[in-house]
Formats: C-alpha cells, sequence, structure tokens
C-alpha cells in the first residue's frame, strides 16, 4: 500500500473515533428523547445523523490524504537523495529541505557523514589504483631493461664473436687468394666478407638499440666522446668528432644524446659508410650537432616516410624546442643538423 492511501485508511479510522466524539458531545449538549430526533434536528439542512458522520469521513480523508501527501513527498525526498548519494553526487543533495523536523535533520546529517565517507573511500581507491599502475609500469619497464641487456649480452658475447672470428677468417682467406687469377670463387669470398662485415655492422647498430648508452652523470661532451672511442675500435670506420665544452640543461643534454645514437645506429646499418664525423659546438644562442657520413644516402621522401628513427628524432629535437634538418644525396652521403636555442630561466641567455 501506497504511504497516500495507507494515511486515508488511517483517516477514516479518525474519522470514526472523531464521528463517535462528535456525537457524544452533540448528545451530551442536545439530549434526545426519543432516536427520531436524530432524523428531524437539521444542520445546515441535513440531518445530523448524516451530517456527523459525513463530516467525519470528509475530515478524515482530507486529514489523511494531506498527511499522506506531505510524507509521500519527504519520503521521496529521502530516495532521491539516497540515489545521489549511490551516484556519488552527494554534494547535490539539498540539505535545507530537510530542517523541517527534527527526524529529517538527523537523516541529512547521516547522509552528509556517509557522503563523505565514500568520497575518502573513492579517493583512497583511486589514488590506490595510479599507485598500482605506475608501480606496475615501473616494474614492466625494469623487466624490459633487464630482457634488453640480457639479450644484448648474449648477441655480444655469442653472435657478435662468431661474427667477428667468421670476418677474421674471411679476410684470412681473401689474403691468401690475392695473388691468384680472380674468378669467380674469389668474387664469391669476398662477396661473403662484405655480407658478413655488413652483418657486424648491423649487429653494433642492434646492440645501440638494445643496450644504449645512458650519459648517468657525464656531460653530452664526455658522453659522444665515450660513445665515438668505442664505436671507433669496433667498426672500421674512420670515426671523427669535434665537441667543444660548455653546459647545457640535463634534458637537453639528454635528448641530443639520445639523437646521436639514432643517427649513429642508421649510419651502421644503412650508410655503408667509411667516414663519420661528428660536431658539437656553440654559436651566439645556439646549440649547433652535426652529424655527416659519405654513405650512399637515400632518397629524402623515401626517408620522410618509412622512417621511424627520423621521426623519433626529429620529435626529440621538437620537444627541447629545436629543429632537425636532414640533407641526403644518393652515393654522396647524409648530414644530420640539430640546431637548439640556448634558454635560461625561460628566456634566451645572453652570454
Amino acid at each position: 500500500m501506497s504511504t497516500t492511501g495507507r494515511q486515508i485508511v488511517w483517516g477514516v479510522a479518525f474519522a470514526f473515533l472523531l464521528a463517535v466524539f462528535i456525537s457524544s458531545v452533540f448528545l451530551f449538549i442536545f439530549p434526545i428523547t426519543s432516536w427520531s430526533e436524530l432524523w428531524t434536528r437539521h444542520f445546515m439542512d441535513i440531518p445530523i445523523v448524516i451530517f456527523i458522520p459525513a463530516f467525519s469521513i470528509a475530515m478524515g480523508i482530507l486529514v489523511g490524504a494531506a498527511t499522506g501527501i506531505y510524507w509521500r513527498n519527504r519520503l521521496r525526498l529521502i530516495e532521491h537523495s539516497l540515489h545521489l548519494l549511490e551516484e556519488g553526487s552527494h554534494h547535490d543533495i539539498k540539505m535545507e529541505a530537510f530542517t523541517s523536523l527534527n527526524e529529517m535533520k538527523i537523516i541529512a546529517e547521516r547522509m552528509e557523514k556517509i557522503g563523505k565517507q565514500i568520497t575518502q573511500q573513492a579517493k583512497l581507491s583511486q589514488r590506490l589504483a595510479t599507485e598500482k599502475v605506475e608501480d606496475q609500469e615501473a616494474r614492466i619497464q625494469e623487466i624490459i631493461e633487464q630482457e634488453r641487456n640480457r639479450l644484448a649480452r648474449e648477441l655480444h658475447d655469442s653472435v657478435s664473436q662468431q661474427l667477428f672470428a667468421a670476418s677474421m677468417l674471411m679476410s684470412a682467406i681473401n689474403e691468401t687468394k690475392q695473388h691468384e687469377e680472380e674468378n669467380d670463387e674469389t668474387k664469391q669470398l669476398k662477396m661473403v666478407e662484405e655480407m658478413i662485415h655488413q652483418s657486424q655492422l648491423e649487429m653494433r647498430a642492434l646492440l645501440l638499440h638494445l643496450r644504449p648508452v645512458a650519459l648517468k652523470n657525464k656531460s653530452l661532451q664526455e658522453g659522444i666522446e665515450e660513445l665515438l672511442v668505442e664505436l671507433s675500435q669496433k667498426v672500421e670506420m674512420d670515426i671523427k668528432w669535434k665537441v667543444e665544452e660548455f653546459p647545457l640543461d640535463k634534458g637537453v643534454e639528454d635528448h641530443l644524446f639520445r639523437i646521436l645514437q639514432e643517427s649513429v645506429s642508421n649510419t651502421l646499418r644503412h650508410a655503408k659508410a667509411a667516414k663519420l664525423d661528428v660536431l658539437l659546438i656553440k654559436r651566439d644562442d645556439l646549440v649547433i650537432m652535426r652529424v655527416v657520413d659519405d654513405g650512399v644516402g637515400f632518397e629524402m621522401e623515401e626517408g620522410k616516410a618509412g622512417s621511424y628513427g627520423m621521426q623519433n628524432m626529429n620529435e626529440r629535437a621538437l620537444e627541447i624546442g629545436g629543429t632537425l634538418k636532414v640533407i641526403s644525396v644518393k652515393n654522396k652521403g647524409t648530414r644530420l643538423e640539430v640546431k637548439v636555442p640556448l634558454v635560461k630561466n625561460g628566456e634566451e641567455a645572453n652570454d
């Protein structure tokens, strides 16, 4: 039964009691000698015997309906407030609507307290979820780094050493045959030696990607020299560099170093170059890093369309407010140049 219907029933019961009370008062004030007088006495031209029950029932229904509607609205307000609380929108609950009764005030205070507890629990849950995701990402990155290092060590200790041994063996074989007349066999042996040499370069580039040298506590200049010295000891390439000493922000140093690593890796894998020149200088308020090789080069449109490494270098240059320019000519080499403006505390440096 609905709230309104229940209150009407209670109103009818109230009407019955009211009718008994009015009848008793009426008979006490106006005593009757016979029951027939109930039909002969009138109030507002209505016999008393009909008026008293009708008036009592009407008043009962009216009072019951009024109280029923009132409590229905109160209960609906509570239901709506609980719904908002369930949806997490307890701030939208209109607490002033509960100020009509002390009991309603108590309910409002309880709901407000529960809402605050739910909000605190939600904040705690979200913070825990964020920390969990960050911890998972950190652990995943650590696992990936460990796996990359493991693969790099295995490749260096096995495949790289075997390629080196095969290269030495093929060089020795070709030296013994250099005085013989050139034929198909000697051509094939030289081709195999070139393929092994290229595979070594590919391996060096792969190792550079798998286990890139980090700057850590070194400056950019120290990192460049360490990288190029190590590279010159492992590949048959004429590597020269000119690196000036000047301070840079760590973020700029890291991005420039990663761009250099990517460029050197591309040179080893694709350029078939005999020379590599690296330049790092400061002119006015610009840092200039230039990498030049004398390799086979490539078509610029092909490089822009298909090179993930080229895109990565360009994004790194943009992140530090710099520009990346690449010039490559088929069979004449490639030149990569990065220019980064020097800034200090958000303003251009004045030296």
